[in-house]
């Protein structure tokens, strides 16, 4: 699939984190085409901008880089990625903004020529810190070109905000209400950033929202063997103030695992998921966090079984849940930065009905048919061992506008059924809620199953593959199944 096109804005050194997860984006970087590396400012650092350490570490990546390159294709050059490091307004919010088109920042000037660009696919604008970079490239483009001009731009861009760490979200939600926007809206002090699902990255401890998780891979000693003892660029994963990795999340779920979450918020990865709805207080719907707990209804909350055994439901869980994959890529990536690639590990490669990559499959089915599911095909570069598990993932899917994943009463059928049986449904532009789109999975490990839906709508089925290789990978392949109403 096509790689997704980034810009960064990074408030980078007001504390650990955003220096944590450029380390990760830069060795997931073959996933990804970084068009721009902007030092931004933030309600934690208000009157300068730090592009000097975003070069610090692009020394690190230059270090590592004929090894790093050696295990994938599609890693820039540090070279490449230093041309593309400039700097935001050097104030706080919107009274940095500059109102003169000659005078806009470089890191503004970097989105505009990013979107501008004869390039089909969109630009994802990430916001670590402040986004008043954004709100300045935004204005500038609404004060110099026609009013379809400005909407066909503001269409090419999509944004994930760590929350809002300045008073520009508000206004970009605002002024531009056609904007794709991601996140949960927030006071830029950090009062509400625990209930914003990126804490889910690692914040269990720290904002003590984080029931059921698993800290294991972001315990001191796990981050030491695992990360900062592999190499220069390891050794600049320096240890938080706070929590690891907040901004992680907004570049996480562009990885191409196999989850394809970047398709749409709703379908849940390691970014998280997320729903279409109007945040109170706000002028528009967005994507963004909360909706109805009542059954039937869509809301942003996944429920998972966590290490205690007990089901959690929580907004955090839609990170969490897949924490233990996501910090095994970490590792093996790490370790790419210091390892030949003979002694390495390496992804598996997905095949499910012929079907090979990391592309959905969707499947047109009928309700009580049983849809055989064969990924018997996959393999692993290593020649590692491979082996298979299925879950149906009822809240994928969830909270699109005039689009119920389920619609009509449950149809019995045989076969029993497992605890992959249920699920949570969209209750549609308007009206009752509906009941949940029901599958049933003939079993939940092997190459091969069937699934059957016993209601009609959609309904999700996620493959994992996993090796036996140092550390384990996981490959993931979602299966899209669609059931007409009668």
């Amino acid at each position: 699939m096509p790689r997704r096109r980034v810009v960064i804005l990074t408030d980078i050194a007001n504390e650990p984190d955003d220096q944590m997860s450029l380390v990760r984006l830069l060795v997931s970087s073959d996933q990804l085409d970084i068009e721009g590396l902007v030092a931004t400012t933030s309600t934690w650092m208000r009157a300068r901008v730090r592009p000097d350490v975003i070069n610090q570490v692009l020394d690190a990546y230059a270090e590592v880089y004929p090894t790093l390159s050696q295990h994938a294709t599609g890693f820039a050059t540090a070279d490449a990625l230093r041309a593309l490091v400039t700097t935001g307004p050097e104030g706080f919010g919107m009274a940095a903004v500059s109102m003169q088109d000659d005078a806009i920042s470089g890191g503004a000037r970097r989105i505009i020529d990013a979107v501008d660009r004869d390039d089909d696919r969109p630009v994802w604008v990430l916001a670590w810190g402040g986004n008043n970079t954004l709100a300045e490239a935004l204005a500038s483009v609404r004060r110099t070109r026609q009013a379809a001009e400005v909407e066909a731009f503001v269409s090419r861009i999509r944004v994930y905000s760590i929350s809002d760490q300045d008073d520009t979200g508000p206004w970009l939600r605002r002024e531009f209400p056609t904007l794709h926007y991601i996140g949960i809206p927030s006071t830029p002090d950090g009062d509400q950033y625990y209930q914003a699902t990126w804490t889910g990255i690692s914040g269990d401890r720290f904002y003590k929202n984080g029931d059921g998780a698993d800290f294991t891979t972001f315990t001191t000693d796990w981050v030491e063997r695992n990360i900062r003892s592999k190499g220069p660029l390891g050794r600049l994963y320096i240890l938080p103030c706070c929590i690891h990795e907040g901004d992680t999340p907004s570049f996480l779920g562009l990885i191409d695992n196999g989850l394809a979450s970047f398709m749409s918020p709703t379908y849940g990865g390691w970014g998280g998921r997320y729903v279409w709805r109007q945040y109170y207080g706000e002028t528009r719907p967005s994507w963004t966090q909360g909706g109805d707990a009542y059954p039937g209804r869509d809301n942003s909350r996944d429920t998972v079984i966590g290490v205690d055994g007990q089901p959690h439901t929580s907004d955090q869980a839609t990170i969490w849940r897949w924490r233990d994959a996501f910090q095994r890529d970490f590792a093996a990536r790490m370790a790419w930065t210091i390892t030949p690639v003979a002694e390495a590990n390496h992804h598996p490669v997905t095949t499910v009905n012929g079907n090979e990559g990391q592309a959905p499959i969707t499947v047109d089915t009928t309700v009580g048919a049983a849809v055989t599911l064969d990924a018997s095909a996959s393999t692993d570069p290593d020649g590692n061992t491979i082996r298979f598990s299925w879950f149906f993932y009822p809240e994928a899917g969830t909270g699109i506008p005039t689009q119920p994943v389920a619609a009509g009463p449950p149809v019995q059928i045989g076969g029993g059924g497992s605890h992959d049986e249920g699920g949570i449904p969209s209750a549609g532009a308007d009206g009752p809620p509906q009941p949940p789109a029901r599958v049933v999975l003939d079993r939940e490990t092997g190459p091969r199953i069937t699934a059957t839906m016993r209601t009609p709508g959609t309904a999700h089925v996620i493959l994992m593959v996993d090796d036996n290789g140092s550390p384990s990978l996981t490959a993931f392949r979602r299966i899209i199944l669609r059931s007409p109403a009668p």
